[in-house]
Order: structure tokens, then sequence, then C-alpha cells
């Protein structure tokens, strides 16, 4: 009888080569991952393993590196330690059985020619749970877990754990989508802040709730942020910043009458057929917010500005690996530079709105703080109930990133006179 041929698992290739790129800060994780899927066309139940490991592998990297650093010796290539890593998240995290985690890795190795099999044969047989420190329990870097022990207090442990869980998938839904996705089997949980939590029966994109403009993905927390300026039915919208248009979007349900700048044009593209798919419109200003923008002073504007996204490390993990210290500040500085843009386009008594998705101090509260020093003519309000739980920070509030939520930093500032906003 003759015997059967090695073979490997497809959705664990396409995983390691994923990897490959996002750890070499080639690119980011959701769309080299949804660039891969769409070309294999693997099964259903083959491209959810994939997500899994490339997003659970990304998650809890800095665990997988401290317990493969006693295991080798010398430089790693790049697609050997990415396999490596996939291979040691399914060992200590997923616990799959260590025979079936070494016979399908090696077999990985040599036949799609990622690794030396010899060196996977050995590692992965003897690859054992690293000694505990905070580092490797949180899988996060020491000034990461002291910024959420900072945010948090004593609610960061928790935090921190929940980053390492899947991220749900968060839709806003219209009744009608809600049956529809019902209808195609995928189920529907009601969440935060009329969001809901879905599970899938099938792609969304490939939904009738997607195609008909029904649904539309975006965390809680970031609605939050629309919430944060109060009613907009009827009102002018100044959504600064804008990005793909997604807060845009939710403006524009809601009836505002929304102006949407940012610096890449080509985003307005993305925001644009977006919009056309929900059955909304909106304006779009290419430009800078680096510099002064003329436009027509409005009563409500929103600023999320970019920001280093450390509020959203549970669906972007590869943020942590990257992202250090001098690059928050870098990045506040940034935005303290386009906030007095922001804040010249608000008409008198109007509203400004600051966000980022980031809990580091520099983004969110020292911002704000030297914004409101130099312009005497904005004072800050108390915000109306966001519907998600929330710490204080500062002049605003950081909503907690527990339970699939993200963690956003959210400032709600009043034009109560004239001042220097009025001339920037």
């Amino acid at each position: 009888m003759t015997a059967s041929r090695p073979t490997y698992n497809p959705a664990r290739a396409l995983a390691v080569r994923v990897l490959t790129r996002v750890l070499a800060g080639e690119t980011f994780a959701a769309p080299a991952l949804d660039a891969a899927l769409e070309a294999a066309r693997l099964p259903a139940r083959d491209s959810g393993l994939a997500t899994h490991l490339v997003y659970g592998t990304l998650r809890h990297a800095p665990t997988l590196d401290a317990a493969l650093a006693p295991l080798l010796r010398g430089e790693t290539h790049p697609k050997a330690r990415a396999l490596l890593l996939a291979g040691t998240f399914e060992r200590l995290v997923l616990g799959t059985p260590p025979h079936a985690v070494v016979s399908e890795y090696v077999n990985l190795a040599r036949l799609a020619r990622l690794a030396p099999p010899g060196l996977v044969n050995a590692v992965l047989r003897r690859v054992e749970r690293p000694a505990e420190t905070p580092e490797t329990r949180h899988a996060l870097p020491g000034w990461l877990i002291t910024t959420f022990q900072a945010a948090y207090g004593e609610r960061a442990d928790a935090v921190m754990a929940d980053l390492l869980e899947p991220q749900p998938l968060w839709l806003s839904l219209s009744e009608e989508g809600a049956r529809a996705l019902e209808a195609e089997g995928s189920t529907v949980e009601p969440g935060p802040n009329g969001a809901d939590r879905v599970t899938l029966a099938r792609p969304l994109r490939e939904s009738a709730a997607y195609r008909s403009g029904q649904a539309q993905p975006i965390n809680p927390a970031s609605l939050a942020v629309v919430d944060a300026l109060g009613d907009v039915a009827g009102r002018r919208v100044h959504d600064l910043a804008g990005g793909a248009g997604v807060k845009a979007a939710m403006l524009a349900a809601r009836g505002a009458k929304v102006t949407s700048v940012d610096l890449i044009a080509r985003k307005h593209g993305a925001a644009r057929g977006n919009l056309r798919r929900l059955g909304l419109s909106a304006d779009f200003v290419t430009h800078d917010l680096t510099t002064p923008l003329t436009l027509p002073p409005a009563p409500l504007v929103l600023l999320d500005a970019p920001c280093t996204g450390s509020g959203t490390l549970r669906s972007h993990p590869e943020i942590k690996l990257r992202l250090t210290p001098e690059a928050a500040g870098e990045m506040a500085a940034l935005q303290a530079r386009m906030l007095p843009h922001a804040a010249a386009l608000v008409e008198p008594g109007g509203l400004l709105v600051y966000s980022v998705c980031s809990v580091t101090p520099q983004e969110g509260p020292d911002v704000v703080r030297g914004f409101l020093e130099g312009h005497p003519e904005f004072a800050p309000e108390a915000l109306p109930d966001l519907g998600l739980p929330t710490v204080p920070a500062g002049d605003g509030v950081l909503t907690v990133p527990e339970g699939g939520l993200d963690g956003f930093f959210i400032a709600r500032l009043r034009r109560v006179g004239e001042g220097p906003a009025g001339s920037a």
C-alpha cells in the first residue's frame, strides 16, 4: 500500500505569507489579509483559520517572540520567523496538540519552501511558555503597559487582557439589514450605541444587507464620537480628517449636511462610493489641515485627528509592534497644528469635537490642554451620555476598550467668544 503524500493546509501558508509582510512593516494586516483571501478563494472554514492565525499571532507576538528567543541563534529569515510565530501561537495559545503542530508546520516549511524543516521541527517540539513578566502576560512593551495603567487605573489589567481577544464585527444596521442578515443565517446581537455585534454566515460584502446599503461597519466607540456632537439633523457639520468617510456617512444618515475634508484625495473616492451604496451624500474637500482652510464657519465641527491608533490594538495589533513613545509625541505635534485650523471653522456659539483613537496622554488631554491655553474663546464642556463605559481624561473622556470596543479620547469644546480662532 502506497504511503500518503505529506500535505499542508493552504490557510496556514496564506497566513504565514501575510504575517511575513506585516512583520516586515511592508503593510498592515487588514488590507494584506483581505487581498490574499480574495485571491486565494479559500473555503469559509479555511478563511476563518487564516484570519485567526494572522490576528492571533500579531496580538500575542511579543509573548511568542519571548518563547522563541532561547531556541534561536543569530538572524532568523523573515519567512521562517513568521512560520515559527504562527506555530508557536497554535501550540501555546490555541492549544493545538504538539504533534499536530509539528507535523503541519514541518510539512508547510518543506513543501511551501518557507523555512528549513529541521529548524521548524526542533523549535516547535521544544518551545515552552516564557517566564511571566508584565510584558509577556499582556503581550505589550513596558511603556504601553504604563500608558494603559495611567489611563485606566484599576481597570487596566482587564483592558489589556481584553485586547488579546478576537475583534467582533460591529455593524450599524437598519431593521431591514438585520432581518436580511438573519435570513442568511448570520447572528445579530444588539450592542451599545445602536451598533450590533454580528457573526456572519457569508463574507460581509457578499451579504444582501451590505449590497443594499443597510449595513455599515463601525466600532461603537467610533459612533460615540458622532454622538458627542449631539443632534445634527439639518445642521452643517465639517468632518475634518474624514478619511474613508465612515463618520461622514453616519452624520449624513442622521440628517447632517456634511463637508468631509482630508489630505488624501483618493480617500474621497472610497468615501463617495460608500455613501452611494448607503444612499447618502456629502461634499468633499482635499486639504492639508496643518494650514488654514477657507470654508464657511459651521455650528458643528469634528476633528477626528490622525493618531497612533493605540486604542485599536485589538483590531490592529501590528501597531503595538511598531509604535514608540517618540512616535506618539510626533503625532501629538501634528494634531496640535491641526486643531487651531479646525477651531477657526467653528461659528460663534458652535461646537468643536476633538477625538483620536489613541489612549496616550500626549495625543488626547495634552493636545486639548495646550489648545485651550492659547484659545480662551473656547471652553470645555461635559459630554452627553455616550452609552459606553468611559473614564475622565483631562478635559475629555476615554472610552474603555473592553468587550470589543476601541479606546477613543473625546473632548467637546464650545466657542464662547471671539479670539485667535477667528483669525487662524
